[in-house]
């Protein structure tokens, strides 16, 4: 394999850059073409590239975001698109593509290796750690960092006002970013969309605290469970606490990435390209039990997201 592609795609996540560097750099090394493909599908369908060398990827280590861009592509999802952007491929050469992104990224990777043979590989960039072949995607952990250094702030407040604080944070259908943040940052309550909560439990718990000499409470919620705005609503039309709500948004998208990710985004980009190298296709990156490992893409694109009880229950018992 001579000559490769690579492309963004979906929600930006902190790592993507460092991922980026360490894919152009691995293909270098082995001699390879690197073209870097902007606004991912959109742009592979557009054959808006450009040709990237070792400068390209210079001091982009630390940065968040990713500097190919990225946009949601609508029309990759049709046969018309999917023929444009293998056309664009076809017309520079490129023997292989590496995508990052999640799960909409890998389907869109699944398809070009399915219906017109192209190898792809995938690497997993989502702030949601929603893909269950990995024990953890790239953006994760820098995502977390942030949701508790936000959490521990707000803490100080609530704390000097006897309030309660409801954090909103991502994680549309997967409750890893509200359950580790939760863990992480001493939260007494965690609102997750794979555990219906029940608001009577809820103020039972509070009330508990309080009695046993708290005088402030942090609950985190997943965006995916409820919007903090309606949990403390419905909470204080049951109590007659102090609420306060907080929505951290994109900002969990942003900032540099942590070493955990930025090791990954190393690990998982030189993964890729060696596997190229092989002529190996159709597989996505990943991490199981602190080994980098790869699958079939179209197996893991069908894996199901289970969540960890687990370290929920360790929550309820630690909490409080």
């Amino acid at each position: 394999m001579k000559r490769i592609g690579l492309l963004t795609s979906g929600g930006d996540a902190p790592g993507m850059n460092a991922a980026i560097r360490s894919v152009v750099r691995t293909a270098l090394y082995y001699g390879m073409e690197v073209f870097g493909i902007q606004r991912g599908y959109q742009g592979l369908i557009e054959n808006d590239m450009i040709e990237m060398n070792m400068r390209s990827v210079s001091e982009i280590l630390n940065r968040g975001g990713t500097m190919l861009r990225t946009a949601r592509c609508e029309e990759m999802l049709c046969s018309e698109g999917q023929g444009k952007a293998v056309s664009a491929l076809e017309k520079r050469g490129i023997d292989g593509l590496v995508v990052i992104g999640g799960d909409g990224t890998f389907r869109g990777a699944k398809c070009l290796t399915e219906c017109y043979g192209i190898p792809t590989i995938g690497i997993p960039g989502t702030i949601d750690n929603d893909l269950e072949y990995t024990d953890y995607t790239l953006g994760f952990d820098t995502a977390v960092n942030t949701c508790i250094n936000i959490v521990n702030m707000l803490r100080d407040t609530m704390n000097s006002h006897e309030r309660i604080s409801v954090v909103e944070v991502m994680g549309n259908r997967c409750g890893d970013i509200a359950l580790y943040t939760g863990i992480t940052s001493g939260a007494e309550i965690i609102i997750v969309p794979e555990i219906k909560f029940d608001m009577e439990d809820v103020v039972m718990r509070i009330n508990r605290s309080r009695k046993s000499g708290k005088h402030s409470n942090i609950i985190v919620v997943s965006e995916g469970a409820c919007s903090a705005e309606e949990f403390a609503r419905e909470l204080k039309a049951m109590t007659d606490y102090s609420v306060r709500t907080t929505t951290i948004g994109h900002i969990q998208r942003g900032g540099s990435p942590t070493m955990a990710d930025r090791m990954l985004a190393a690990q998982f980009g030189n993964k890729a390209v060696r596997l190229l190298k092989e002529n190996i296709g159709n597989r996505v990156v990943g991490i199981r039990r602190n080994k980098i490992i790869d699958l079939d893409i179209i197996e893991a694109v069908e894996m199901k997201k289970k969540f960890n009880y687990e370290l929920y229950e360790t929550l309820q018992m630690i909490s409080m």
